[in-house]
């Protein structure tokens, strides 16, 4: 067994304190990760807080991994010693539903192993995350990283890079189509710069007057307040797309309200309580309202391919592994742009 340090958590009220743990051995078919950088995603804050429910414990949060092959299987292919890879939010699943055999192993139907805070195919060896020193994983749930992109800001592509991206694809975003993206945030901002990679027409939708210049930057079009009533009337009917982003609770029915005639809303961001919608608000002009986890190990390849090709990376701020407790209240309070990513050589 492998002896690894990282951060964990003892509860839903216990701060992130180091925790030695131990992983398996590299079997034939298994990578050895040296983690370089993890991100903070506000999924970690959740499931630390248990406020999602059955939360495991001790739980070293984590899905956000970037960092480099220091040892492989000797049946695996696909990786070499000093490869830079990357590790997302899952690291097994059946493979052989109709899911996984789709290339959409996030939607496994019988048990995919989460990178943390879940179980191994065994459904009882509990799983930690990347808030620690090192990592195994086998090579069909590892992905290549380009190292020409700043590896830090990287990280974050693998949980907020792809869950923006699958949908954006799987609805068909491109040239021509009018989208919106509500919350400038973690997910948010990447929504923006991938969105606009895609030669959409992108309009951020947020509450904050401040991060209008942010938007601009990140490549939206244009910029809405929606506190202001008087600046929603031009919208009504008005979008093909909307990316939802928000994490608190907020009123759907005013967004499916600017979703033109057959328009699409997906939803991204995971509330603690459930939202309400007035049916009517669908039915009257046959629009859709949809949710999306992440993608699949194919499809989150190809976002990392198609963020090199575009040199697209997340704004992130760089953190020492001792200022993780401080960065989860930051994040609760919206006071980053737009991601935490822990230097884990800090450890």
């Amino acid at each position: 067994m492998l002896t690894t340090r990282g951060y964990a958590t003892q509860g839903p009220t216990a701060k992130l304190e180091p925790f030695s743990f131990t992983r398996r051995e590299p079997d034939p078919y298994d990578v050895l990760i040296k983690i370089d950088y993890c991100g903070i995603c506000h999924s970690d804050i959740h499931q630390a807080r248990d406020e999602w429910g059955g939360s495991i414990y001790p739980m070293v949060p984590g899905h956000e991994i970037v960092g480099t092959v220091v040892r492989v299987g000797a049946e695996v292919k696909k990786f070499k010693t000093g490869d830079t890879v990357g590790v997302g939010c899952f690291v097994d699943s059946c493979r052989t539903c109709n899911s996984c055999k789709e290339g959409e192993e996030q939607y496994c139907e019988k048990h995919f192993a989460t990178t943390y805070n879940g179980t191994e195919m065994d459904m009882k060896t509990p799983t930690y995350g990347g808030y620690s020193s090192q990592i195994v994983v086998d090579e069909n749930y590892v992905l290549k990283v380009s190292p020409k992109l700043p590896l830090a800001n990287v990280a974050p592509l693998l949980c907020a890079g792809i869950t923006t991206y699958s949908p954006l694809r799987h609805f068909k975003v491109g040239p021509g189509q009018r989208i919106a993206v509500v919350g400038l945030g973690g997910l948010g901002h990447m929504g923006v710069k991938l969105a606009a990679a895609m030669d959409a027409e992108v309009t951020v939708l947020s509450t904050s007057k401040t991060k209008e210049q942010d938007a601009y930057r990140l490549g939206a079009k244009h910029f809405v307040v929606t506190k202001d009533p008087k600046n929603l009337e031009a919208l009504t009917n008005h979008f093909d797309f909307i990316l939802d982003a928000v994490s608190a609770p907020h009123d759907l029915n005013m967004y499916i309200n600017m979703l033109r005639r057959d328009g699409t809303m997906v939803l991204v961001g995971m509330p603690e309580k459930p939202l309400e919608i007035q049916p009517g608000s669908l039915i009257l002009k046959r629009k859709k309202l949809a949710g999306s986890l992440i993608g699949g190990i194919r499809q989150t390849q190809e976002m990392l391919d198609f963020c090199e090709e575009k040199n697209i990376t997340s704004d992130a701020e760089i953190i020492p592994v001792t200022q993780i407790n401080e960065a989860y209240e930051r994040t609760i309070k919206g006071d980053v742009r737009y991601r935490f990513v822990i230097d884990m050589s800090t450890l």
